[in-house]
């Protein structure tokens, strides 16, 4: 006998349809599961004999084959244990073939007939939803993720003895249906949502004095604009990196969905989540890190830290020392806003629209340009200028911002400053201004070239300035939209519907390390 049950899979942060066809025949028993599956997809041949004959069910003694559609595309991973098990019982007439008629079929099976949670469920009811398959049946694991996705009805279960029972010619679902609002373990407080991270990075008002690199700050946040921190160790850089979601606006909806989605398709998503992630994620890895692990890689690629990052702050401590190879693929994301790799089937594109917030120190042992009784300088002039050189101009061109963070006086007065919740009512006012502007509707980030000129309605005076600039200093065509960009931003801090010539002066004066960390 033949049976199709539709099952998914997740390729980038995409969902895809996979039709697991089984056809039961005449011959030696043994089952073959045809249609490029890694190794995790053949070992479920043990998994779901093992949980069929546990729960009760009987396993066929017969020639078994178990096509995955379509056939060119790898496919990897345990969601397909469930879709497979039933497509067996099924053919097999145990389970009627007409239960599983319009269903998404995920999930991975134990030994016992256990149902266990999968990644990237989020992603593959999202793609059954625009398919037009409007049931789910998954594990009770996922359901909460599941039910992100308005519009679909979910069956969850814990076990496959929860499909039927072989016994018995009534076979209903109903008792499986689940109903998100009656979850009161998973409910989460009115306003609430996933994943407060902003929350957890501290407040502004404990980082005293380094006003100036709080306004650089202020504004990243208002406009996203990447941001680099430079200055000797122990001068707060870190500290006021790590404080940056906090002051940046909430997701949102399409926003949430496709970051959540993005966590669902890495595993990183914990169990039962009560709703769609809706703060700023501050992703922050290691110097040691790989490009493919900068970037996404694998033989089917997943998605990487710039990725994870996405409509967060991506934040690289002490940035010299990353290797050149890994800071040169950040060159694509930092423009395109997204990254593409190819592999010999297919070319995977994933979301890559962040904050580059990055440090560094002037020098190895960083005290160059900074020198006190206690502390001075011992690098030559080879190992500063080999230091430096790990930034490329091109990589240091897609940073809006160059902020020098110095080491605080005591006598300048050490004062606290803003909160984070006043800074942050400050960005969200300055943001609420923008989306009010029709020409500037898609954000300053997506806007380039002509579209972008046209949304930044200049006074003659910050023409003037700005080109003058443009013609002094030297700066790539690159960076003078980046000014314009930054300019425009400040205005709309200062509640200005024009940007004038004091916004011009000060985004201008956020690229003074153009040329210093380039020359000695």
């Amino acid at each position: 006998m033949y049976t199709q049950i539709c099952s998914g899979s997740v390729y980038g942060v995409e969902g895809r349809m996979i039709a697991v066809e089984v056809d039961i025949s005449s011959g030696l028993p043994q089952v073959n599961v045809v249609g490029l599956p890694d190794p995790a997809v053949r070992e479920s041949v043990e998994r779901v004999r093992a949980a069929v004959k546990n729960c009760g069910f009987a396993f066929p003694m017969e020639r078994i084959t178990v096509n995955l559609a379509p056939a060119d595309l790898r496919k990897e991973g345990t969601a397909f244990d469930l879709a497979i098990a039933a497509g067996v019982l099924a053919a097999s007439g145990q389970l009627r073939s007409a239960l599983f008629r319009d269903f998404l079929v995920l999930g991975e099976l134990a030994l016992n007939g256990e149902l266990r949670a999968v990644p990237g469920v989020l992603a593959m009811v999202e793609q059954a939803k625009q398919r037009g398959i409007s049931k789910v049946l998954l594990p009770r694991g996922n359901a909460a993720e599941a039910a992100c996705i308005e519009g679909m009805e979910l069956f969850a279960a814990s076990h496959l003895r929860e499909l039927g029972d072989p016994k018995s010619d009534r076979q209903s679902w109903e008792a499986l249906r689940y109903d998100s609002a009656g979850d009161a373990e998973l409910a989460p407080p009115a306003g609430a949502g996933y994943g407060g991270n902003a929350a957890g990075h501290g407040d502004f008002g404990d980082v005293l004095g380094q006003h100036h690199a709080k306004r650089a700050l202020l504004i990243a946040a208002a406009g996203s604009h990447n941001v680099l921190l430079a200055g000797p160790p122990g001068t707060g850089k870190t500290m006021l990196a790590k404080r940056l979601p906090g002051i940046m606006p909430p997701l949102q909806e399409e926003e949430a969905l496709q970051v959540t989605k993005i966590y669902s398709a890495a595993g990183k998503l914990p169990g039962g989540i009560p709703s769609l992630m809706r703060e700023r994620q501050f992703r922050s890895p290691h110097h040691t890190i790989s490009a493919a692990g900068l970037i996404g890689g694998g033989s089917i690629p997943r998605p990487g830290e710039v990725t994870l990052a996405h409509r967060g702050v991506l934040f690289l401590d002490e940035l010299p020392e990353f290797s050149r190879a890994a800071l040169e693929v950040l060159r694509q994301p930092l423009e395109d806003r997204e990254v593409t790799i190819a592999r010999s089937r297919a070319v995977f594109r994933f979301p890559a629209s962040f904050l580059l917030a990055a440090s560094m120190n002037p020098c190895p042992c960083g005290y160059y340009g900074h020198d006190s009784d206690d502390q001075r300088c011992i690098c030559s002039e080879i190992q500063i200028a080999r230091y430096r050189a790990k930034i490329s101009g091109p990589l240091l061109d897609r940073i809006d911002m160059h902020i020098e963070v110095p080491r605080p006086l005591a006598s300048e007065g050490l004062t606290s400053g803003m909160t984070t919740s006043e800074m942050r009512a400050i960005v969200l006012q300055a943001v609420r201004r923008r989306s009010e502007r029709p020409s500037d509707s898609r954000g300053l980030g997506e806007l380039a070239g002509a579209s972008l000129r046209k949304a930044v309605e200049m006074t003659k005076a910050a023409e003037e300035l700005l080109r003058k600039a443009f013609d002094s200093l030297g700066v790539s065509l690159r960076a003078h939209d980046r000014i314009l960009k930054l300019a425009r931003t400040i205005a709309d801090l200062d509640g200005q519907d024009r940007v004038d010539q004091e916004h011009v002066a000060e985004a201008i004066g956020y690229r003074s390390l153009d040329r210093k960390l380039h020359t000695l």
